[in-house]
């Protein structure tokens, strides 16, 4: 007997919330879903992430309009995952910017990501028909790229390959308010699939050493302090530390990929398996671990029927 793939069992609505940060700074939080934000400059909106669908980023916008009616002219994609960007569309006219890693993702695995997503995510991708095809970056940049609004900078910055080849953060400097993306979760299931995961540990401390005052991580509630966004950060890095270490202690006794899911639900479940989405993403990041343990550098490529093989082989009784 199997347990229900991925998150199709996941049936509950959740309704997100926008939740100030700062001057004009605003989250747009869920319970547990990805979380998106906005910065209302003196003439126009930046978006941060789209949300999975242009039906519920005409959501989103809705919800933007309750706080200004200035129009969005910028949306920019933290990194590429479908359940955060197949949105896009909906933000006519808008410039779209991403990491150049981010771009690439886009291009070379977007609609294989996009297809594994929407199985694994059937809640997320209301009105799914209505996605126009992939939306790729109109601007795209290395390392450091600033925005300003007025006196204000908004700054993109990508520190290297963590959570996929092109995550990077939104922050402003002079407020440490940071949108993290899903290099930081706060008390969620880290997915790790496809991901540089030793990196992307390297990638957290350096995330400390800029000491957010506000973080808004990519799952979980904002939080408001420095205390609380380094406990964030220190959280995510130990979920994957303990997830490498798990794995590599079976391969060391000689297991396969079965057993060494099994050794790191156990090491893990004690103090993670009450996190949301746990259960959902353990098997993609333990098989992402293992390949990255045994030399495979670079994430293979999701798709609808290697996720299912994956579940199989690792949730039949």
């Amino acid at each position: 007997m199997s347990v229900s793939f991925a998150s199709a069992s996941d049936t509950k609505e959740q309704r997100p919330q926008v939740v100030e940060l700062g001057r004009d700074v605003y989250g747009y939080i869920s319970e547990f879903d990805p979380n998106c934000g906005f910065i209302v400059g003196s003439d126009s909106v930046v978006v941060i992430d789209t949300r999975p669908t242009p039906k519920m980023a005409r959501a989103f916008i809705e919800d933007i309009r309750q706080v200004t009616d200035k129009p969005v002219k910028t949306v920019f994609l933290t990194h590429y995952h479908a359940v955060r960007v197949m949105g896009a569309s909906a933000f006519e006219g808008a410039t779209v910017i991403a990491s150049t890693g981010t771009r690439d993702w886009i291009v070379t695995r977007g609609q294989a990501d996009f297809e594994s997503e929407v199985d694994r995510f059937p809640r997320l991708f209301q009105a799914v028909e209505e996605v126009p095809g992939l939306t790729k970056p109109h601007l795209s940049f290395d390392g450091t790229m600033s925005m300003w609004l007025g006196e204000r900078e908004l700054r993109f910055q990508h520190f290297g390959r963590g959570h996929s080849q092109g995550d990077a953060i939104a922050w402003l400097p002079g407020e440490g308010i940071v949108f993290s993306g899903d290099l930081v979760e706060n008390h969620c299931g880290v997915y790790a699939g496809d991901a540089y995961i030793g990196e992307w540990m390297g990638i957290l401390d350096v995330l400390k050493t800029l000491e957010p005052r506000v973080l808004v991580p990519g799952r979980g509630a904002a939080v408001f302090d420095a205390t609380s966004a380094a406990a964030a950060i220190d959280l995510t890095r130990a979920f994957l530390q303990a997830l490498l270490d798990s794995v590599q202690d079976a391969m060391n006794r000689g297991a396969d990929l079965r057993g060494c899911y099994e050794a790191a639900l156990a090491v893990m479940q004690p103090r993670f398996g009450n996190w949301p989405v746990f259960q959902h993403v353990l098997p993609f990041d333990v098989a992402r671990a293992y390949d990255e343990l045994s030399g495979i550098t670079d994430p293979r490529v999701w798709t609808a029927e290697r996720d299912k093989e994956l579940w199989a082989a690792l949730k039949s009784a």
